[in-house]
């Protein structure tokens, strides 16, 4: 079809033309309003004690009769029958998320819906679960800001937990874990594997963090990461002694370590060593292999050259700058703006922006650096604006590296210590780093905080949040 204009029409075109061009400046205004997201608060922080979880012996395990989802529960009913009571009861939670590192065993099936029903809470609450390795708790809480953001939640809870008893990291004695072996392309009716990404993703969170240090070593010694656990001993034992802890635990019965018979009240992480020395910790024996020896692919170094830079034949990695085996539970309540008001609630912390990322899984320690860069570049922030961090003491190799790269000192990384002593029962952690973090900034009267984790299979997850009254 041809068109063809005259004086006549022309006029008439251009008009319609002006109005089209009107409804797009007006739809464009719309679409900009609608993106205008709901501020998003803590409002409450709770978690349990952290245990000790020794796999082979049930009498040392403090919580070894306790289920993961029963610590939740625990977290629950203290959350709204004792610090929520007469502000927000359970039927007012719009959504409920649980996040942990071993959905299986105790844990599944129903995994979410079992941890909301063992406090005692209404079937009218939907639940639903995550998975992201360390990060999944963190990952819940995300879920969570995004739907408050965009007005679909009101108020949501989020939960992470991990029995690393009941569902220990090692495949020989964790009969319900599927050994990795990832599936990648499907040929003709057969099954493709890479090698490459199985033997990543197959390797032991102590090897990646072995791996880690060996790559990073230029500025990274195996003094400075005792001297990091050893301090993160002192500075928990200091916090404990204080009382600070008691801010945020609910106690916990279970048994005296060794005797199943003798019931423990127990209101206090049991992984805190006290007196902790920089002679004892060095003197630890190693629990990794170096890359020499076979202990990852593509080594860095030859058998020579690591004897020679390091003084040992070794790996680098020892119960001292590396976290324990835990038990324990840890619980949020997000709440909207609205919310806040309506209910009376006082906010702890304000959220401001998030971050994930993805890094090679056979390096997973890397994986805070790129989140946070994320979280930054989001809120506009730089990290010399931040006052505070929690950066997960998975390995103290994990938290040097990411400190190095921002140029964070050390008095600004996890004062009241972190995972090396308070423990990391690996879904938890990534709600306690927040709402410990929001309790820090508070007591500070300090404005920023980053709470960020590596995640096995190499992740990482951040969240940055604001002190609302600083």
């Amino acid at each position: 079809m041809n068109l063809f204009f005259t004086n006549s029409n022309l006029g008439k075109f251009f008009e319609i033309y002006a109005q089209i061009e009107n409804f797009g400046r007006n739809q464009q205004k719309c679409d900009n309003s609608m993106t205008q997201l709901n501020n998003v608060y803590i409002v409450d922080y709770v978690r349990t004690p952290f245990s000790r979880s020794r796999p082979k012996s049930r009498e040392r395990s403090a919580f070894s009769e306790i289920r993961a989802d029963q610590l939740v529960g625990y977290t629950l009913r203290n959350m709204f029958e004792q610090r929520m009571k007469d502000k927000v009861a359970p039927e007012d939670v719009s959504e409920f998320g649980y996040g942990c590192s071993f959905p299986v065993g105790t844990n599944w099936p129903y995994a979410a819906r079992n941890a909301w029903f063992s406090g005692n809470m209404p079937p009218s609450v939907p639940s639903l679960f995550f998975d992201r390795a360390c990060g999944s708790a963190m990952s819940a809480m995300h879920h969570g800001i995004l739907s408050i953001q965009t007005g679909d939640n009101d108020i949501f809870v989020a939960s992470g937990a991990e029995h690393m008893f009941m569902e220990p990291m090692d495949p020989t004695l964790q009969k319900n874990m599927v050994a990795p072996k990832h599936l990648i392309i499907k040929s003709e009716g057969n099954f493709w594997y890479r090698d490459d990404i199985d033997i990543m993703t197959g390797m032991s969170m102590v090897q990646t963090a072995q791996k880690l240090f060996e790559y990073e070593c230029d500025h990274i010694s195996i003094e400075d990461m005792a001297k990091f656990g050893v301090t993160s001993h002192n500075w928990a034992e200091k916090a404990l002694d204080e009382g600070y802890f008691k801010g945020e635990i609910v106690p916990v019965l279970g048994h005296k370590e060794g005797n199943l018979e003798e019931e423990w009240l127990v209101d206090h992480d049991l992984a805190i060593r006290r007196g902790a020395t920089l002679e004892k910790t060095l003197s630890l024996p190693a629990v990794s292999t170096p890359g020499y020896m076979g202990g990852y692919k593509h080594k860095r170094f030859k058998r020579k050259e690591y004897k020679e830079r390091f003084g040992t034949k070794s790996g680098v990695i020892t119960p001292g700058n590396s976290s324990p085996l835990n038990a324990g539970a840890a619980t949020m309540m997000l709440a909207s703006e609205e919310a806040v008001k309506k209910h009376g609630l006082e906010p702890i912390a304000r959220i401001v922006s998030m971050g994930w990322a993805g890094v090679d899984p056979s390096v997973m320690g890397r994986g805070p650096v790129p989140a946070t860069e994320m979280a930054l570049k989001k809120a506009g922030l730089k990290a010399e604006d931040i006052d505070y961090w929690e950066i997960n003491e998975a390995f103290a190799v994990v938290v040097l590296n990411a400190m190095h790269h921002f140029n964070i000192p050390r008095e600004k990384v996890n004062v009241k210590g972190g995972a090396i002593a308070i423990g990391h029962p690996l879904g938890a952690s990534g709600v306690r780093l927040p709402g410990t973090l929001a309790r820090i900034l508070r007591e500070k009267k300090a404005k920023y905080g980053v709470a960020t984790l590596c995640c096995g299979s190499g992740q990482g997850v951040t969240t940055i949040i604001e002190n609302p009254d600083a």
